[in-house]
């Protein structure tokens, strides 16, 4: 524990070692760096300046643990790329010392430097930040990380694949868990296909495995029909309110097909519906649940094509792949034709990139005017899958598909393209900006629509496809949890998916301690991704809750009761509910409102500190002294 360690004396003065980095040429490139060495070495307080190619590295950091072991500095500035790559290396670093991590700082010099400048700019620039930073470390303290109790209990929000997943490896850590699910099946969207591509994987088989083994998991409870509706606390001891109703389809999918669950049994599997755990609630009712760990897997929704988009709506043969693919499940091969409606199919057109990639300017906002510009990513191999299994039941049925690009990314995926041209799949590419047209056939012949296209393989001819079906390959689309995200106050991209810390370096966790992203709630995926997502929350939450206490960063504001006269600004001012707060303490034999922290739940952010009127806040390893001092040396530079 960071109090344990052999800690610089907050009493000794600064000996700062600056510790500048050439990051492979990412700042060398710009930067002189043994120009900034020499100069910030002349420093007062600086004890040592050194550089390395990649102070990250094993040497480099052998280089700051030598100076810290032998005396030689007490206080660590560490000049490289951002601190959001490679802060906790370098606390890490500190810790394996014998030092407090938290006498350390760090100056960015590449993202604010050598990407953006050149020349003798960049060199005068990154002279000042590291200048200012040596000038800030200086004045460093040890400090003690805040430490509150675990609540050794995980809550686990969608019951998708994901949901699932995570409360499994949870619950095999000896967590109990509890598992909040909307709808009353768990499953998710896994629930709604058939065949996995490309193992051919029964995704029923998949959901009815692992939801058993949940079901008969004694560690974990599951809630369907079930949503969060309050929250509260911080990681350790979140507050949870649970609303339960009944739903307005008790049997099933979200088409409201069926009106009862006669026959169904608690644990059965239903059919593009998922696993029915329990009897669904026949009233509303409520829950609170007290949590350690939070772990959002909500999942994601098919894109709806908006009508007339590709005749969606306006014809009845045109259909999603979902449609098709339960289509294909429910029907035993008849014949060497495919048919659906009662209808033979002849021919066959399926379009790839229907709510996927969409292009400012090329394709029209929706009504709350997003975009989907991303990729799918699994929209590709699903249709080459369905269309090699029409091909193989159905020789009688030609197939054609209209794409953009093939994006068959991962192991194995590159084989349902071969197996789709093998299996005589015709391939139409076309533009984003030339899109095909689905119209009414007016040509001979019965069918009913045609695919007119601008074939670029054919370098651009005009190609008329006539076509009994058309299966449009729709995208994934972030569910939504708005509710959650204004509750929780949850980062989104602009993707409208939730967003994490760092895809590389924190790719399942969230700014919010304590809540962490599974699965598809992300970014699309496929359910390998989504698995292996799941499972690494699961790994953070446990190692989270292990020890019975969670560890959290010191950066908080600190409250100097002698100053503060209760005035109430601080707490106006705090962006976190709960955060600061206003007590009655005793001053001189007198009741008296004094501001008081919650360190859980304050971020650091200062707000408070910029509106007391008596200067009674500061936050630890960011006060007001220590930015003087930096502002003090950056002007003391500039002048020089």
């Amino acid at each position: 524990m960071a109090e344990e360690q052999n800690n610089a004396n907050p009493t000794e003065p600064g000996k700062v070692g600056v510790y500048i980095c050439y990051c492979g040429g990412n700042i060398s490139d710009h930067v002189d760096v043994e120009t900034v060495r020499d100069r910030v070495e002349k420093l007062p307080g600086v004890s040592v300046a050194r550089t390395n190619m990649f102070m990250c590295s094993d040497p480099g950091q052998e280089l700051i643990m030598e100076d810290l072991k032998n005396g030689t500095v007490n206080r660590v500035v560490v000049a490289s790329c951002a601190p959001s790559l490679h802060e906790t290396t370098f606390r890490n670093t500190l810790i394996r010392a014998g030092m407090n991590p938290y006498i350390y700082d760090h100056a960015n010099i590449r993202e604010h430097v050598s990407w953006v400048h050149h020349g003798q700019a960049a060199t005068d620039k990154a002279t000042r930040l590291v200048s200012a930073a040596a000038a800030k470390a200086e004045q460093l303290n040890p400090l003690a990380p805040i430490r509150v109790d675990a609540t050794p209990h995980a809550t686990v929000i969608g019951g998708g694949i994901a949901g699932l997943r995570a409360a499994k490896d949870l619950a095999d850590r000896g967590i109990a868990v509890s598992l909040i699910e909307k709808s009353p099946f768990i499953g998710g969207q896994l629930a709604r296909l058939d065949r996995i591509a490309p193992t051919g994987d029964n995704a029923a088989d998949l959901v009815k495995g692992l939801a058993g083994r949940v079901l008969a998991d004694p560690n974990i409870t599951v809630h369907t029909c079930a949503a969060v509706d309050s929250f509260e606390g911080y990681v350790g001891s979140f507050t949870l309110g649970v609303r339960k109703q009944a739903p307005k389809f008790p049997h099933a999918d979200d088409k409201g097909k069926g009106s009862s669950m006669d026959g169904v049994s608690p644990g059965d599997y239903v059919p593009f519906c998922g696993v029915y755990p329990n009897p669904v609630p026949t009233e509303a009712d409520a829950l609170t649940i007290e949590t350690g760990v939070i772990v959002l897997a909500t999942g994601f929704k098919s894109y709806v094509p908006r009508r007339g988009e590709y005749g969606y709506r306006d014809f009845k043969e045109v259909i999603t792949l979902t449609d098709l693919i339960q289509t294909l499940a429910e029907k035993p091969a008849a014949g060497d034709r495919l048919n659906v409606n009662g209808r033979p199919i002849r021919s066959l057109a399926m379009i790839h990139c229907v709510g996927s990639r969409h292009i400012p300017g090329i394709h029209p906002e929706d009504a709350s005017g997003n975009l989907n510009e991303y990729c799918s990513r699994t929209c590709c191999s699903a249709t080459l899958s369905a269309a090699t299994m029409v091909r193989q039941t159905y020789p009688g049925t030609s197939v054609y598909e209209f794409y953009r690009d093939i994006r068959t990314y991962g192991r194995g995926q590159e084989d349902l393209y071969n197996d789709a041209a093998k299996n005589k799949v015709v391939f139409l590419r076309y533009e984003a900006e030339d899109p095909p047209q689905v119209v009414e056939n007016t040509d001979d012949g019965d069918y009913p629509l045609r695919v007119d296209v601008n074939d670029t393989l054919t370098f651009g001819e005009a190609v008329n496809v006539p076509a009994d079906l058309v299966v449009l390959a729709t995208g994934m689309e972030p569910t939504g949890i708005s509710e959650l995200v204004n509750m929780m106050k949850l980062p989104v991209g602009t993707d409208r998916f939730l967003l994490e810390v760092h895809p590389k370096l924190r790719p399942v966790e969230l700014p919010q301690t304590g809540i962490l992203l599974a699965g598809t709630c992300q970014a699309p995926m496929d359910v390998g991704e989504a698995c292996n997502g799941a499972s690494a929350a699961a790994v953070k939450a446990a190692a989270l809750l292990g020890r019975g206490y969670v560890e959290l960063d010191p950066f908080v504001a600190d409250v100097d009761t002698a100053k503060c006269n209760g005035t109430g600004s601080c707490v106006d001012a705090c962006l976190v509910e709960g955060a600061l707060r206003l007590v009655e303490t005793e001053v001189d034999g007198k009741m008296v409102p004094r501001a008081e922290v919650t360190p859980a739940l304050c971020t650091g952010c200062g707000a408070c500190v910029a509106v007391c009127p008596q200067n009674a806040i500061d936050i630890s390893g960011w006060t007001l002294k220590q930015y003087e001092a930096m502002v003090d040396r950056i002007v003391a530079d500039v002048a020089a």
